[in-house]
């Protein structure tokens, strides 16, 4: 009897681990960080992650309707590259020495930022269209669009009198979007944190409240089994891309905001990292799972590793080593976990 106890809390353990692996990796490395410089959980530190989070967020949520119907996106870095560019051009002060339009008069501050998120959202349409009514696969429609995306931005970004130039000189009405906050002090709330949380709980609302979001998780689940319960798959993963692209376009403009400028290799493998979070934060790469919160999470846990292992002086290319590891233990567990309900 006490060695089937065993047995039983040796396997509860097991499952445990299984389950929560990585968070308790995310544990171990904060703990080790703050140990080796207490200054980590300073509010300034916590402030400064939110920040760096905030695009990542919009960006993975983006990401996640798409992982959740089974599919992939390779695009939304470039995406959100290209909308960066865009709302950047138009939104230069005018005494600027190297405007992108010269003469271009001065502009409503949300005219470029709305014309950006439409860009976006064209991208995400073209990619729908192509998975959707052409059966591209999702991996290689969206790195058709990755690729065209980026040669289109560089196209634009090399236009005179620009030449290739970063763009700078951004109005403080638009960067205020990226460094202003509400509050002053040591509790001050960044505009780019709550624009990011308001974005995830419309997010959440469409993914539990509407009936596209209950018809996303059925194209995700059993693509046949929704053609059968009357789901129009096509139109329905059109309107998924469409939104993760307009999710896109507003990264690209908080971007820009943020850093008070852009070039054409804004957003660069930003996808990846979006998939990684997602990934980590619960939803499958076989498609049906996901959650707000998860994906909110496992972006937190990417940009706190990030952050500190800057923060300790660890070299960028460890970083990438570690995040490499990172992302095939999550799909591993992932996939032991989906093999085990089957």
């Amino acid at each position: 009897m006490l060695s089937m106890k065993k047995v039983g809390g040796g396997k509860a353990v097991q499952s445990f681990t299984t389950q929560y692996a990585i968070y308790i990796v995310l544990v171990l490395l904060v703990i080790g960080i703050t140990i080796y410089n207490p200054s980590f959980l300073s509010i300034d530190s916590l402030r400064n992650i939110l920040i760096q989070s905030s695009t990542r967020a919009i960006i993975a949520l983006g990401v996640a309707f798409i992982l959740i119907t089974a599919g992939t996106d390779l695009s939304a870095g470039r995406i959100v590259g290209l909308t960066a560019v865009v709302s950047a051009s138009m939104l230069q002060t005018e005494n600027y020495a190297n405007r992108f339009f010269p003469d271009l008069p001065h502009l409503n501050v949300f005219v470029p930022i709305l014309l950006a998120i439409v860009v976006g959202l064209v991208c995400g349409l073209v990619n729908g269209l192509v998975v959707a009514k052409l059966n591209v696969p999702p991996f290689i429609a969206t790195l058709g669009t990755m690729v065209a995306v980026y040669g289109i931005n560089s196209m634009y970004f090399d236009m005179d009198p620009n030449n290739s130039q970063p763009i700078g000189g951004l109005r403080q009405d638009f960067t205020a979007f990226g460094s202003g906050s509400i509050g002053s002090g040591t509790f001050s709330v960044p505009y780019i944190v709550l624009v990011a949380i308001f974005v995830a709980f419309i997010v959440w609302v469409i993914f539990n409240k509407t009936k596209l979001g209950k018809n996303m998780y059925a194209i995700g689940g059993n693509v046949q089994a929704a053609k059968v319960s009357g789901i129009h798959v096509a139109k329905n993963l059109i309107y998924i891309y469409m939104i993760a692209g307009a999710l896109y376009g507003l990264a690209g403009v908080l971007e820009a905001s943020r850093t008070g400028g852009a070039t054409n290799n804004y957003g660069n493998m930003y996808e990846l990292d979006a998939i990684a979070a997602c990934v980590v934060g619960g939803v499958s790469t076989t498609g049906g799972i996901g959650t707000v919160p998860g994906v909110m999470v496992g972006v937190l846990i990417f940009s706190i590793i990030n952050y500190g292992l800057t923060f300790i002086g660890i070299s960028p290319y460890w970083q990438l080593i570690f995040k490499g590891l990172i992302i095939v233990a999550a799909v591993a567990f992932d996939m032991r976990k989906y093999a085990a309900k089957k």
